[in-house]
This record gives structure tokens, sequence and C-alpha cells, in this order.
């Protein structure tokens, strides 16, 4: 009977013991999550603790919802540049508004297939950039709720939403971020600044900057009112936080003139995220107007955005022909064995910004020299499928064609192999999203060179000690 009595006794004391250690528990939780995390009492409770990475871990990744476009335009100049906006705006996904200087009355009613439109506060005497800067502040007041980030961006501004959802969902956006680019252009950061994010290639800022900008624009309007642009007063702002430009080379301007072809050809190896400026220089594509050349780069974009215009570099050593593929847009054919550090440079097939701007551009170019060694067969982007069976995608399948003709006489250098015959590329590729953060540049096989008059080329990753060339 006494030990009976024993254990019962036990028992007790054993789940009062249990109901103790619960009630702590709750405490300590209770205070983890009520302290903040840079509160000293944290500090002290827990030394080692990092409640930002909790909450991290409990927060969805960034998506296209948590993302608000403030978008700056004018009537007199929306008729001509709504297709920008609308070749990848898509309604109930996309997010923002489209600031306009007064009231659209002679498009009324206004198309689903562009932002909500909203006429801008104070338009009248004040000037353009005034306007343009108080955008970030109407944007957050009009849409503060679920949003993570805020991108700014001009009317004829093309952004590639896969990508730019990728790219922000790498920063923590509850810290204070300011993503963007400056210019291709020396000339055009020598006026403005060499840390500006510029508002024609978009540039996107996490939450709490939006906030504190829109809390303070007043401020910074006064203080900065002498400056040129909006780009350079909120970047001047921006600054007075102590915040930085985050740069990404996926966001372009595109500040320069002519045929931007040899530029996109050697994209850097990072996603593309925007293009401005289109109306600015000749079509993407030979023979073929502006509108028609972006809709049919967004045919590309459509199916494969991860890889679109990333280089692959890849060599037929029989024939002595290097390949250079920029996916989605275009395929060079060397007669020649040349480096990928070589083809890796863009063709200066573009003009500089301001004529006669010397040194021009942010990146090192190649010359249209008449060597038939160093200038390219060029084929454009044709079409795109993908493949496979039971229902199921197994590859994509881009093909690529020559527009024009070269008019050079073949490289004699390894012997006469010319790839005058050649009329078309087709480029096999993964299903599998490309991911370039840490990564290496696709490699690629040349699997088919003379059946008829086409070339077949086959994406890979590369293999652990692979080296191109």
């Amino acid at each position: 009977m006494s030990t009976q009595i024993h254990k019962i006794s036990r028992t007790r004391r054993i789940c009062k013991s249990m109901v103790i250690i619960a009630l702590f528990l709750s405490i300590i939780l209770s205070l983890i999550f009520s302290i903040k995390p840079c509160s000293q009492t944290t500090q002290i409770l827990f030394p080692n603790f990092d409640l930002n990475t909790l909450k991290n871990t409990q927060t969805t990744p960034t998506n296209i919802s948590h993302i608000v476009f403030g978008i700056t335009g004018t009537v007199e100049t929306w008729h001509a540049k709504k297709h920008f906006i609308e070749s990848w705006w898509r309604p109930n996904v996309t997010h923002g508004f489209l600031f306009l200087d007064e009231s659209p009355t002679q498009y009324l009613p206004w198309p689903p297939t562009s932002p909500p439109v909203r006429v801008s506060s104070d338009h009248k005497g004040v000037p353009y950039t005034i306007r343009m800067a108080r955008v970030v502040q109407e944007t957050f007041k009009a849409e503060n709720r679920s949003a993570r980030w805020y991108v700014m961006a001009d009317d004829d501004t093309i952004f590639f939403l896969e990508n730019l959802v990728n790219v922000l969902r790498k920063y923590d956006h509850e810290g204070y971020y300011y993503v963007g680019m400056n210019s291709e252009s020396i000339i055009s950061n020598t006026w403005f600044s060499f840390d500006m994010g510029f508002g024609g290639a978009g540039f996107a800022l996490s939450y709490p900057l939006a906030e504190a900008l829109a809390n303070n624009l007043d401020a910074c309007l006064n203080k900065y009112q002498n400056l040129r642009t909006s780009d350079h007063i909120l970047r001047s702002c921006i600054a007075d936080f102590g915040v930085s430009l985050t740069q990404e080379k996926g966001f372009h301007q595109i500040d320069l003139h002519g045929d931007i072809s040899g530029l996109l050809s050697a994209h850097p190896q990072t996603p593309l995220v925007s293009l401005h400026h289109l109306d600015a220089v000749e079509p993407l594509f030979p023979a073929t107007y502006r509108q028609q050349s972006l809709n049919h780069l967004m045919k590309a974009a459509k199916t494969d955005q991860s890889r679109l215009l990333q280089q692959s570099i890849c060599y037929h050593h029989p024939k002595n022909w290097s390949f250079s593929l920029s996916w989605g847009y275009s395929v060079h054919i060397y007669e020649k064995t040349l480096p990928s550090s070589f083809l890796q440079l863009p063709l200066q097939t573009f003009d500089e910004w301001q004529k006669g701007a010397q040194p021009a551009f942010m990146v090192n170019t190649r010359g249209l020299s008449m060597d038939p060694c160093e200038i390219p067969h060029v084929f454009y982007f044709y079409s795109v499928e993908e493949s496979g069976g039971g229902g199921r995608r197994q590859q994509v399948v881009t093909t690529y064609v020559r527009r024009l003709p070269r008019h050079l006489p073949p490289c004699l250098v390894n012997g006469n192999h010319s790839a005058d015959y050649v009329d078309k590329i087709i480029v096999i590729s993964p299903v599998k999203r490309l991911v370039t953060d840490g990564s290496r540049r696709e490699c690629c096989d040349i699997i088919q060179v003379d059946k008829g008059n086409s070339t077949t080329i086959k994406l890979r990753p590369c293999m652990k000690y692979e080296m191109i060339g």
C-alpha cells in the first residue's frame, strides 16, 4: 500500500514539474515575439538569438503580388508609348498605377490591358521632375497593405516580370534597399551620378525605404529643388538615409543610339530585368517595326525568361568555328577559334548617347573591323516551341535564321571553312529554369553541322572541371 502511495506522489511531482516547465517555455516564447529584435533585453536574454532569421523562415518568398509599380507618363505621349507597358503588364496579376499629368479623357473608357490610371495630385505649375519624384509618395499612399517592393519606372520601360521577382527575392524586403543600375553611357553618369538607379531602367525600393521617402519627400524636394531630374533628387534623398545603390546589371537604361544588337548578343551573366529607350534605337530585329520587334522578343520571354539573352559559347573544332548564343535573340558564327573572353565583349554596333563623347561606354566593346575572321555570321531568333512526350515538357527548341548576308570573304587563317551556306540554327535547351547567381554560364555542344543548311546546338550544364574552348 505504501509503495502505491509513493508511486502516485512521484507521478504528481513529475506532472507538476512538467506544468511548470510548460509555463516557463510559454513565457519565454511570449518574450521572444513581443520584444523588438534589436532591443537590449533580447540581447541580454538570448545573446546569440537572431529574431530576423526566425521571421524570415516564416515569410513566403517574394512573388509578383508583393510588388507595386509606380509608372510616370504624360497624356500627350501615351498613345505612342502604351504598347510598351501593355507588352508586359498582366491584368489582375500585376499591381500598381500609371500617373499621368492630366485626365486622359480622350482615351476613356480606360482599357483593362493598361495599369489603373491616376492623375498626379500636383501637376499644375509644378516642374515635371518634381511630379515624377512625387510618384514614389503617391504610389506608397495608394497601396501599402501587402507590398514589399515599390518599382518606379517610365511609361516606355519594359519589364521581364519573372526575372524581376527572382532578383528582388534575393534581398530582405524588411531592410533598406535601393536596387537598380546606372547608365551604359559614361556621360549620363557624369551628369547625374554613378551611384544612381536610372528611372528609365527602373529601380526598386524596399518597403521601409519607400515609407521613409514618402514621409520625408517634401523636405527632400525643398532641399534638392535645383537638381535636374527626379532620379537624381530621389538618389540624393536616399543617400541622406544612409542607403547606397545595390547594382543589378539586368536593369538597362539603354542610353545609346543605333543598332543595339551587339549589346544584346553579349548580355552579362545576370537575369534580364528591363529595357528602356527602345524608341530611341533601331528595332531589336532587322526588317521589323519597333512594336513588332518587341512582341517577337516577348515570344521567347514567355517560354523561358531565365535564359533570355543569356550567352553561351561553344566550338566546332573540325571547322575551327566559334559559336556565341544569346538565347531567344541571336546566334553568331565566327570562322575562327576565338577565346570566350573576346566573345563576351559586345560588338560595338551602337553609337554614343551624345555623339563624340569619349570615353563613351561603361562596358568594353569590340570594334566593327572588316576582318572576316572577327566579324560573325548573324542569325536572329525566329521561333520557339516546347517538345516532349505524354504531354510533358522535356526540352525547348528555338530556331534562329539568317536575316542579312555577311558580304565578306571567308576567313582563311585555318583553311577555307566558310559558313555562308548555313541558313538556320536550331538550339535545344533544358526545361529547367536557369540559375545565374553563383553559377556558370551554360555550356553547349554542336551536335549537328552539315544537315542541309542547318546547324544544331544543345545547351547543358558545364561539367565540374570543364573549361570552355
